[in-house]
């Protein structure tokens, strides 16, 4: 079959896996309890990554329950998607995200948290939040860099959102992602979302890419140990990119 039409019947099933995310959220995640939430939102993440034509590898030590907070490489819009599928967390995105049709839906259904970027003071709003949700035992991921790179590198890592894990006597864990060409192994730049790229033009280079593998390579939960929040950014930028370096290989 062409590639132009395998991605189209990619784009249909995947559009009617994304209503009937939507049509779950708005209709009985009111009245279910928050690991049921939970495990629907892996479950989904998992058939969304098949649909795409990606297959999920996961190692290291999955984060098992909460507190935790999950420190991460940001390439594309299908991080969130292909963290949840490894397992459950509540993301820190902006505030834009909430309002995205269909998208804000189900980012707000997953339990996301959702910061001001243009408003600097906002931060520590969040912060105290995310140090309230960690007390409660939630897992919370956010992207240290603050936005997309394509991959090739690593951004440095902002330090504001640490300060939740420090409030709450909380661990962080450094996980790393890559996606990689299924068939030659190397790093596949399909999915990246930088500079000029629109979601719209994203997703389709991703539809029409050949099978791709998501890996998730999760590092060893850790403690502030007394570093202060910059410091502790910085060695956990160097642990990301240590766990990138293992994400790249698929053996």
């Amino acid at each position: 079959m062409p590639r132009f039409l395998v991605a189209l019947l990619r784009l249909i099933r995947l559009l009617g896996h994304a209503a009937r995310g939507w049509w779950t959220i708005r209709r009985r995640f009111a009245v279910l309890d928050a690991p049921t939430r939970a495990l629907l939102v892996e479950r989904w993440a998992q058939r969304a990554l098949q649909l795409l034509g990606i297959r999920l590898v996961v190692r290291g030590p999955v984060p098992q329950a909460g507190p935790v907070l999950v420190v991460a490489n940001h390439v594309s819009w299908l991080d969130i998607m292909t963290l949840h599928a490894a397992r459950h967390v509540r993301f820190v995105s902006k505030s834009a995200v909430r309002h995205w049709p269909l998208i804000g839906t189900l980012a707000t259904g997953a339990g996301t948290l959702y910061i001001e970027r243009e408003k600097r003071r906002d931060a520590l709003r969040v912060a105290h939040h995310m140090a309230e949700a960690l007390r409660a035992g939630d897992r919370i991921a956010v992207f240290p860099e603050g936005t997309t790179s394509d991959g090739r590198g690593l951004l440095p890592f902002h330090a504001n959102l640490l300060q939740s894990a420090i409030s709450a006597d909380a661990p962080v864990q450094p996980v790393a992602l890559r996606f990689l060409d299924a068939a030659t192994g190397e790093v596949s730049f399909a999915p990246i979302y930088v500079d000029d790229d629109t979601l719209v033009s994203s997703l389709w280079r991703t539809l029409c890419a050949p099978p791709l593998v998501a890996v998730v390579q999760f590092g060893e939960p850790q403690s502030a140990e007394g570093r202060d929040r910059r410091g502790w950014a910085q060695s956990l930028h160097a642990d990301v990119l240590a766990l990138r370096g293992e994400a790249s290989r698929l053996g």
